[in-house]
C-alpha cells in the first residue's frame, strides 16, 4: 500500500471523528434552542383578534 493511500485513509478517519463530535455539539445546541422557544411560545396569550386584524378581515373579503 502506498504512503498516499495510507495518508488518505488517516485523513478520512480524522475528518469522520471531527464530524461526529461536531454533529453531537450541533444537536445539543439545537435542543437547547428548541427548549427556549417552547418556553417563549407557551407564555404567549395565543391568537388575538384585535382591531387591526378585524379591519384586515373586512378589507380582504371577496
Amino acid at each position: 500500500m502506498s504512503d498516499k493511500a495510507k495518508a488518505g485513509r488517516r485523513d478520512f478517519l480524522k475528518l469522520a471523528g471531527i464530524g461526529a463530535v461536531t454533529g453531537g455539539v450541533a444537536m445539543a445546541v439545537g435542543q437547547e434552542t428548541a427548549k427556549a422557544e417552547d418556553k417563549v411560545s407557551s407564555s404567549s396569550a395565543g391568537y388575538q383578534e384585535t382591531e387591526h386584524v378585524k379591519t384586515y378581515y373586512e378589507l380582504a373579503r371577496f
